[in-house]
């Protein structure tokens, strides 16, 4: 395969941006040295991981798997173990502070009002309706 597409791949990975994040956490091990399943043929690592991914030499559910757990602070097997999450059991503290820890750091935004709208905004007691 000379060139690798997008398309050769999606036919493993039908979500496309599920596969930028799947391929960019393969060239990711690549770079730190993990071994490679093809030959590079002066590639990038960007390139091999998608050539990996096309022709199935990876394995698509351990990288997701290691994607997943990229995303945790501490791997996810030294905060609780997998099954525990998997059968509806009770969340064990330690989880359940890393997730009210990473929550606290998700910022929401809040609209900006125009000096326009803020003109004609009156907060006093005679313009709320209590039923708003």
């Amino acid at each position: 395969m000379a060139r690798v597409t997008v398309e050769d791949c999606i036919v493993h990975i039908p979500n496309r941006f599920e596969l930028v994040l799947i391929a960019s956490q393969r060239a990711k091990q690549i770079s730190s040295g993990n071994p490679l399943t093809i030959d590079r043929d002066n590639d990038k690592d960007a390139v091999v991981s998608l050539r990996e991914i096309a022709d199935r030499t990876v394995s698509l559910d351990g990288l997701q798997e290691d994607l997943i757990q990229s995303f945790f602070k501490k791997p996810i097997s030294d905060i609780a173990d997998k099954r525990l999450l998997t059968k509806g059991e009770e969340i064990p503290s330690d989880v359940e502070e890393a997730f009210k820890d990473a929550a606290s750091h998700i910022s929401t935004p809040t609209p900006v009002a125009t000096e326009e709208e803020v003109e004609g905004m009156s907060f006093t007691e005679e313009n709320v309706d209590p039923e708003d």
